[in-house]
């Protein structure tokens, strides 16, 4: 059965992505990614190989309307593959209810914004290595990922907290 949330969600950040965020660039230093919020909002009980190929849709669909070659497939790979050993790290030995997605309520703000940031680091450095492909601009590479990392967690983490918000008055 089709998840149609899943579907308008990734329709949506890859438009944002794509029309205005990657437009964003400060001091060529701060590249902000909205689009790794896909892999972090999946539900928990999705099989890891469809994260994984969910993760590579999204990131080839980048990649094609930003001619950049697989770059954000390989980095949003990487990303989802670290997924479960994240989630077993920022949960504890607590299981979550496997119906839920991660957000505020699921896992609270502290664990939440473990997995983010986290997820986010990995997938920037990634992303940001695979992108310079050398070592030789190590420390500016390294400076790239953790502003880029930041200003995307700060970005994410309010897109986390409107996503629950709207959620409570679709309920109420």
């Amino acid at each position: 059965m089709i998840n149609w949330r899943l579907v308008w969600l990734f329709v949506f950040l890859v438009a944002l992505q794509v029309l205005i965020i990657n437009q964003v660039t400060l001091r060529e230093m701060i590249n902000p990614q909205l689009y790794p919020l896909f892999v972090l909002m999946l539900p928990f009980r999705i099989k890891g190989s469809i994260v994984l190929i969910l993760a590579f849709v999204m990131g080839l669909t980048i990649d094609i309307f930003s001619y950049s070659l697989a770059i954000h497939a390989a980095a949003t790979v990487f990303m989802a593959f670290c997924r479960p050993a994240v989630l077993r790290l920022t949960l504890g030995p607590r299981q979550p209810d496997m119906e839920m997605a991660p957000s505020f309520l699921s896992m609270g703000g502290f664990a939440l914004a473990l997995y983010a940031l986290s997820l986010i680091l990995l997938h920037h450095t990634m992303l940001f290595f695979l992108e310079v492909f050398s070592l030789t601009e190590f420390t500016q590479t390294l400076t790239r990922i953790f502003l880029s990392a930041i200003f995307s967690f700060l970005i994410i983490m309010i897109a986390f907290a409107l996503f629950e918000r709207s959620k409570k008055r679709v309920a109420s």
